[in-house]
């Protein structure tokens, strides 16, 4: 690997690590010399299924480069499937150093149509999912007197986004959340910092630009939903055939 060893010694956990922003981090992380435990449940964009074969594709991918790494397929969404991830990296490396909650799903709807499943699995995985993972590392981070959280928050949150209350409101929270985790622990020397990064991956397949057929039939169809709900709205409908006026509000994870 790259012989910047900037995290040498350290151990990261990265959740939601088997494709896009998360694969990118965690094949950062090794390549600045940390032992990363590459979690992700392989589930499709609305949290269904389970895959045993991203996780592994990408710890196969930094093993091959000569970094260090494990695969972990326990889903964040529960607090033992969280602890079940921090032992993992105890078990694997002796310690943990950082978590990077980047675990992700969308249920994107209008609100007037927005289940109370797509509500609750939202927050389970984004919102939940950060608070539980955060807490089944921070008494490793207290007792070793050293820690750093990274969780993932969006201009969804920070700014709103049409179609998207659910992961609005868990992007915003998981702000206040790190906020509140970051007072509480500093007399610990331990860290816990947002950041609101954007990719062309598939969690922004939802954005209904003139791209969006190519994402698929069920991607297409939301948008249609969203540029059909806009248009009773009284918005733009060109806004929605081009995405160039809203590009600063798509910034999801």
């Amino acid at each position: 690997m790259v012989d910047t060893k900037m995290l040498k010694g350290k151990v990261i956990v990265v959740s939601g690590a088997g494709g896009g922003i998360g694969r990118d981090i965690a094949l950062a992380m090794a390549r600045s010399g940390g032992k990363v435990v590459v979690n992700d449940i392989g589930a499709s964009l609305t949290g269904d299924g389970t895959d045993a074969g991203p996780a592994q594709r990408v710890v196969e991918e930094i093993r091959g480069a000569g970094g260090e790494a494990v695969a972990s397929t326990d889903s964040v969404s529960t607090a033992s499937g969280a602890e079940s991830i921090v032992q993992k990296a105890v078990e694997a490396f002796g310690q943990i150093d950082c978590v990077v909650n980047n675990a992700g799903i969308l249920r994107d709807r209008i609100f007037h149509k927005m289940s109370t499943d797509d509500w609750d699995a939202v927050l389970k995985v984004h919102l939940y999912g950060s608070f539980y993972m955060s807490k089944a590392a921070a008494m490793h981070f207290k007792e070793q007197a050293s820690g750093c959280f990274i969780h993932m928050t969006s201009t969804s949150g920070l700014i709103g986004n049409l179609g998207q209350a659910n992961y609005s409101a868990a992007k915003l929270g998981l702000t206040a959340l790190s906020k509140s985790i970051a007072l509480d622990m500093q007399k610990f020397n331990v860290r816990s910092n947002c950041i609101a990064p954007f990719a062309w991956s598939r969690m922004v397949s939802s954005v209904p630009t003139r791209h969006a057929r190519a994402a698929g039939p069920h991607r297409q169809d939301q948008a249609d939903d969203a540029r059909e709900d806009c248009a009773v709205g009284g918005l733009p409908g060109q806004r929605w055939r081009t995405g160039r006026q809203r590009t600063g509000l798509h910034r999801a994870q």
